[in-house]
């Protein structure tokens, strides 16, 4: 393993990612030991001291462990820390899997339908007015990485708007994830700006305080993303 050359960034972060990546993507597997200290600074070209303290970030992350007499081994999936950013944005970057996808669908199905139904109920002027300008920001997108901007900020001033502090920290954590599904979703689509609709029935309903109505135009949005994606990739189920 060659420590990646480039980039501003320290050896400290450079060595968590470049590990972090390799862990993640399955370049090393579940139960591989990686090298003693030693050759691992020497590959890397980072002191040991460097490389003691990214090793104790990437463990703390959950991605490897330090036994006695068998040293540093990658940890089974089962033990990441899945909800932390450089976790998430690892995995993204290792081109999602259908298993990932439906993963995050099954997310936004337990989360959204709550959130809006909150946003009906509590939102403030000023947020419908942040959810309202993400929606036309949406409609004059004149590409696709503008519209998924533009749509992640959508989802993030609807969980503003519960006014729960908790919900919106949860965006915060998964926003990786989803600025990635949002894309694949939207370049699977014949117009990336399809579920336009569904985000004005869902704006509609909290503007006219309607939790109900806002639950069912969210499942009904998260179901034709996932119907949109499984035919863009040829792949159905029953």
């Amino acid at each position: 393993m060659a420590l990646k050359t480039g980039g501003a960034r320290n050896l400290h972060a450079r060595v968590i990612e470049e590990i972090g990546e390799s862990i993640v993507s399955g370049v090393l597997r579940p139960g591989e030991s990686l090298p003693g200290e030693s050759q691992l600074a020497e590959q890397m070209s980072v002191s040991r001291t460097v490389l003691r303290e990214a090793l104790k970030v990437l463990a703390a992350k959950g991605l490897i462990e330090t036994r006695q007499k068998t040293g540093m081994r990658v940890r089974d999936p089962a033990h990441w820390n899945h909800l932390d950013a450089d976790v998430l944005s690892w995995r993204c970057a290792a081109m999602p899997t259908e298993d990932f996808v439906e993963k995050l669908v099954e997310m936004r199905e337990i989360i959204e339908p709550a959130a809006v139904m909150a946003a009906a109920r509590r939102r403030s002027p000023d947020q419908l007015v942040a959810i309202g300008a993400a929606l036309d920001a949406m409609e004059d997108a004149p590409d696709l990485d503008a519209w998924a901007a533009a749509d992640l900020g959508f989802h993030d001033a609807v969980l503003a708007a519960t006014n729960n502090e908790l919900l919106s920290s949860l965006f915060s954590v998964v926003e990786t994830a989803l600025a990635t599904y949002f894309v694949m979703s939207a370049r699977t689509a014949k117009n990336f700006k399809y579920s336009l609709p569904h985000h004005r029935a869902v704006y509609e309903a909290i503007r006219r305080r309607r939790p109900n109505e806002a639950a069912v135009a969210m499942r009904t949005m998260i179901a034709d993303s996932r119907a949109n994606m499984r035919k863009g990739t040829g792949k159905r189920r029953a």
